[in-house]
């Protein structure tokens, strides 16, 4: 839930409780008032009634009050001199002033004065009195039931102006590229905004430095060791062109491979450092999954050839919107590990298919596979699932996954790994909403 809807709540529930608070409060206030108010109303006609000028007479006058909001009787000693109808034959004793009694088969509130050999009796029904707490209120709660929806809306638009600094440096955040460490340049006067973008401005300028220094260090050594890696290898060739004896041979033949391998890992640093996703969705354009992938098969199938494999191509070709080095990149270092990691005289098909907006890349080898904690480390640098103890026997420097995550980073797109149908490993790679108009 948003910090607004948060607020808006709080301040509503609040709000709401508060009113209800008052509205008992109000309700009970009314009603001790109600009752005094009401109480000297019948000592006032308790008065009036017990000096009406009324004579002993054989019959007690009769009064009809069918609406029973006020009932009466007067006496003279033990006589009735006069009453509501629905009390003249009814002798009530009770004691002098006000008490509260059944009467009429209602709660009534009852109110006798004396004086001299005369009693009055006043009795007012309780009823009256709950509605005239509930009328008043009703009359002063109800301006303020009917502005709570006017208040939710007034509060919702205060605290969304209130948060609009928030939101702002959110959606600033949310529209910023990966690699723009600038920092946030706009002024605020909220005091507790200041220092979250100062902070921000500060984890900008440290992520900064530490992504240029580790972007630009394997890349810089890379390139800086390509040229003595390069006349490594011709002093090399040119040892072994004037080497007769075997032995001899054999250490520059042994050396000449460690020096290809190094010149392997120089030139995987070197892709890793260029693969950035800015870098490359500029130069997009049209470029076919299936030509790529023969050209890539074509380049290794020495390797293949020399290992006795079959490799199958499948499916039907699909053009999406790409750079031909990254998907060559792509597609080379996973044919490559298909073919290193699949014994002699195995299995490799690489399968392309489309579906709706969606296209895919798959390849599946008769190798040994992977454990699943080898499937989530599979992409972390210099990883190699068993070292240079796998049973292939293949070397490398563990970088080729690695790349093989910063192009699918480029595309937007996903990989998955799983056990193969042939006894190895299939990897996926699936592109969304790529596919060139």
């Amino acid at each position: 839930m948003s910090i607004r809807k948060r607020l808006t709540l709080i301040l509503l529930s609040m709000m709401v409780l508060t009113c209800f608070l008052a509205l008992v409060k109000g309700y009970q206030k009314s009603m001790r008032h109600g009752e005094k108010l009401l109480d000297n109303e019948l000592k006032i006609v308790a008065g009036v009634l017990i000096e009406q000028p009324l004579a002993l007479s054989t019959n007690a006058v009769q009064v009809s009050n069918n609406s029973a909001q006020l009932l009466y009787q007067i006496w003279q000693n033990n006589s009735l001199l006069s009453g509501s109808s629905s009390l003249t034959n009814n002798q009530i004793s009770f004691s002098e002033g006000f008490q509260t009694a059944n009467i009429a088969g209602q709660r009534m509130r009852v109110f006798v004065m004396r004086k001299n050999t005369r009693k009055v009796i006043v009795a007012e029904p309780m009823a009256k009195r709950f509605e005239l707490a509930e009328a008043v209120i009703l009359s002063a709660m109800l301006p303020m039931l009917w502005a709570v929806p006017l208040l939710a809306i007034f509060i919702s638009f205060f605290v969304k102006y209130a948060l609009a600094p928030l939101t702002r440096l959110s959606k600033q955040l949310a529209t910023r590229q990966a690699n723009d460490f600038t920092p946030i340049n706009w002024q605020v006067t909220d005091e507790e905004i200041k220092p979250v973008i100062n902070r921000l401005n500060d984890l900008f300028k440290r992520v900064e430095t530490a992504y240029l220094r580790e972007r630009f260090f394997a890349s810089d050594a890379a390139h800086e060791l390509r040229t003595p890696l390069s006349s490594l290898k011709i002093n090399v060739h040119n040892l072994a062109s004037k080497q007769s004896n075997s032995q001899n041979h054999q250490e520059l033949q042994a050396m000449s491979q460690g020096i290809n391998r190094l010149s392997n890992i120089v030139e995987q640093m070197l892709i890793l450092g260029r693969t950035q996703p800015e870098q490359w969705q500029r130069q997009f354009s049209e470029q076919s999954l299936l030509t790529i992938t023969q050209q890539v098969v074509s380049e290794q199938y020495d390797k293949i050839d020399e290992k006795n494999q079959t490799i199958s191509l499948e499916g039907d070709d699909f053009v999406i919107n790409g750079d031909e080095f990254t998907l060559t990149t792509l597609i080379a270092n996973l044919l490559s590990n298909a073919i290193k990691y699949t014994p002699n005289n195995g299995q490799i098909i690489i399968k392309l298919a489309s579906s709706n907006n969606s296209y895919s890349w798959q390849i599946d080898d008769s190798g040994a596979g992977m454990t699943e904690e080898q499937k989530e480390r599979i992409f972390n640098r210099f990883y190699r699932v068993g070292g240079d103890q796998h049973p292939s026997g293949e070397q490398g420097a563990g970088l080729g996954m690695a790349i093989v995550q910063h192009i699918i980073a480029i595309y937007g797109a996903s990989i998955h790994l799983a056990n193969s149908p042939l006894g190895g490993l299939t990897v996926k790679v699936t592109f969304t909403g790529v596919k060139s108009d």
